[in-house]
């Protein structure tokens, strides 16, 4: 729903073959869910924990780590014995994706020879279509909090809210798949074309994610005065609140690739411990 909502709003400045893509960009969103296959332990490992990031084990400043492993050296540093699982690489994993479409764009608009062009444009709506997946996880609070499968047992619980470990796929699939449609969400959507975010790409992502991660509450609170059970009949509340959710991701989603092409405009400075 994400991606469709952000497909609808993207500007004509962006390429034609972009915008048309819009069905391949929203069957391409659940693509990371589908590389989850325990028995391939390489490459489930690899992806596992670029899903979340649990903001209350995150370090005072650590976030300013200007990439995954200075971020993963300091939750070391932090004395967390297993950073990865118990912290996770959420925002990384959106802006090393977005840096992609940035070089991918960058190299569509070089290209002369109509073939390859083709095959760049094919690549920017692969990666296009799996950044959305992480941009929507990161608006869905329970991706945000430690209290990702229920309210976590080792944290204070003074308002008693639920620990039940199947609230996640609760709200995010079988409540969202009864009840919220596609009008829901874009009636949070907005008017007009999405607000870019080149030079601060990193600072919006760290923002939207914030934004979820403040909402945990009351979400847990949704869930133990009103429920988000598939099968009881649709509450304003609790639709109103996933539509938002799924709003903001396809905005942010929306800002992303409208600002990969705008910076891709621009040739970046060359550098790195191997240039």
């Amino acid at each position: 729903m994400a991606a469709r909502a952000a497909v609808s709003v993207l500007p004509e400045e962006i390429p034609a073959f972009f915008r048309e893509a819009g069905e391949q960009l929203v069957y391409l969103n659940p693509e990371p869910d589908r590389w989850r296959i325990s028995a391939h332990e390489e490459m489930d490992q690899a992806f596992a924990y670029d899903h979340y990031i649990d903001m209350e084990n995150v370090p005072q400043g650590a976030l300013d780590a200007p990439n995954r492993f200075a971020f993963l050296s300091i939750l070391y540093d932090a004395g967390i014995p297993q950073p990865e699982r118990d912290v996770g690489f959420l925002p990384y994993r959106i802006l090393e994706i977005y840096q992609r479409l940035v070089t991918e764009w960058r190299l569509w608009r070089a290209e002369e020879d109509p073939v390859r062009r083709e095959w760049i444009a094919q690549r920017i709506i692969n990666d296009a279509g799996i950044l959305g997946h992480y941009v929507t996880d990161a608006s869905q609070p329970h991706h945000t909090t430690i209290h990702f499968n229920g309210w976590a047992l080792g944290a204070p619980n003074p308002e008693r809210f639920t620990r039940d470990p199947r609230f996640h796929a609760r709200f995010e699939r079988y409540f969202v798949d009864a009840h919220v449609t596609d009008a829901d969400v874009a009636g949070f959507m907005g008017s007009g074309p999405p607000t870019p975010v080149v030079g601060w790409a990193k600072e919006a992502v760290l923002a939207h994610i914030l934004q979820a991660h403040h909402l945990v509450e009351a979400l847990y609170r949704l869930e133990r005065e009103i429920g988000f059970d598939p099968d009881d009949p649709a509450q304003p509340a609790t639709v109103e609140f996933a539509a938002s959710r799924i709003a903001a991701g396809g905005q942010m989603l929306a800002a992303l690739w409208f600002s990969a092409w705008l910076e891709s405009a621009d040739e970046p400075s060359r550098g790195g411990p191997d240039a």
